[in-house]
Parts: C-alpha cells; sequence; structure tokens
C-alpha cells in the first residue's frame, strides 16, 4: 500500500553528459563538503564560525560501448583529455512530485580502466571525476 506516494527512482531519472543523453550507466555518485570549524573566545562555547575550502567529487560507472564512444571522440582517444563538460541528473515529476536537477559542473574524467572477470554479464566501467561543483536545484 503506499502511504506517501511515489519516491525518485532510478527509473525516472535522465543523465546527460556534456549535453548528451546517456542511457548505458548503471551508477553514479557524487557529494559536496564545506569545511567548517569553531572559533573559540571567551568562555567554553565557540563564539563564531569560519568557514573553508567547498570540494566536490564523484564517480560514474558507465556500460563499456558508451566509455568506448567517448573514447572515439576524445582528444587523442584519451577520455581523461576531454575538456570539461557538465553532468546533469533529472528526475522527472512523477504523480504531484515536482522535478529535481542536480547539475555536476565542469567535471573531468580522473582515470581510464578496465576490469572484467570470469562470470560477469555485462561489462562496466568505474570512473572517479573531478567536479568544480554541484548545483542541487
Amino acid at each position: 500500500m503506499l502511504v506517501n506516494g511515489i519516491e525518485y527512482s532510478w527509473s525516472n531519472a535522465v543523465f546527460t553528459v556534456a549535453g548528451n543523453v546517456i542511457a548505458g550507466i548503471s551508477e553514479i555518485e557524487y557529494s559536496d563538503e564545506l569545511e567548517k570549524v569553531h572559533n573559540w573566545g571567551a568562555g567554553s562555547a565557540p563564539v563564531s564560525r569560519s568557514y573553508g575550502k567547498y570540494e566536490a567529487k564523484g564517480s560514474i560507472t558507465l556500460h563499456s560501448s558508451e566509455v568506448e564512444r567517448l573514447t572515439r571522440v576524445a582528444p587523442g582517444g584519451d577520455i581523461k583529455a576531454i575538456p570539461p563538460f557538465d553532468i546533469t541528473v533529472t528526475f522527472a515529476a512523477q504523480l504531484g512530485q515536482l522535478p529535481v536537477r542536480h547539475k555536476l559542473r565542469s567535471c573531468e574524467f580522473m582515470n581510464n580502466m578496465r576490469g572484467m572477470k570470469q562470470g560477469d554479464e555485462k561489462f562496466d566501467v568505474k570512473l572517479d571525476l573531478i567536479i568544480a561543483e554541484i548545483a542541487w536545484l
């Protein structure tokens, strides 16, 4: 029985990399962090707070066919040489939900590797990302 409706899910997500919709994706992870510290003064409680550096990071796991397609158009055949691009994750509105969009700005691939073992049904490639900023729209 549905109590509170429908949740955002993988099945209603759309992923774009550099403006192109990517269907061969099996996982994406992204996060950001802002350093925060207490400033101490008189007494035992902090008197203010300071903020440090902002850092965004993530990874994307693509089907090998998507990685090979990117490799074919990459400068020198190296996906690490692809100029910075945006990744957009959009969750379409479902039954009264509002659409949600997360924009990973100025991304680049950090690595290029392959790995597969006997028994694998598909060939996925996990690629680490360097991300300038995440807009949680």
